[in-house]
């Protein structure tokens, strides 16, 4: 089955929240009681390291739903480009993994600094 595909846009420097369901190839939600869920961004997929390991939180397991977060000092600290990313689930009893979406991720430039805000 091939992943859903969505893009995301993201503005540098600023928290990123999103929710998504997740749907099988019927257009069904996930039941992600018996699941685990993890997601990365790269500047290619074939980079060794990701730009971004986001947060990634079951919001509704019955229905699909997951978060996936970047907090603004992770944000900013990419430079204005294209990201490609995927989110990955796994059958807590089967350890069976699945991409199940995929997309392009769009970091728009920032122009003040994040700095300026004092640190607490």
């Amino acid at each position: 089955m091939a992943a859903a595909y969505q893009d995301f846009f993201i503005e540098q420097a600023t928290d990123f929240s999103a929710n998504v369901t997740l749907q099988d190839a019927l257009g069904n939600p996930y039941d992600l009681n018996v699941f685990r869920v993890a997601s990365q961004a790269k500047r290619s997929p074939y980079s060794t390291s990701p730009t971004i390991t986001f947060n990634t939180i079951i919001a509704d397991a019955n229905n699909g739903i997951i978060t996936l977060k970047a907090a603004a000092n992770v944000t900013a600290n990419i430079a204005a480009t294209t990201l490609v990313y995927d989110v990955l689930i796994q059958d807590i009893a089967s350890n069976t993994v699945s991409r199940v979406l995929e997309g392009r991720i769009f970091l728009d430039p920032a122009v003040t600094s994040i700095k300026l805000f004092p640190n607490e």
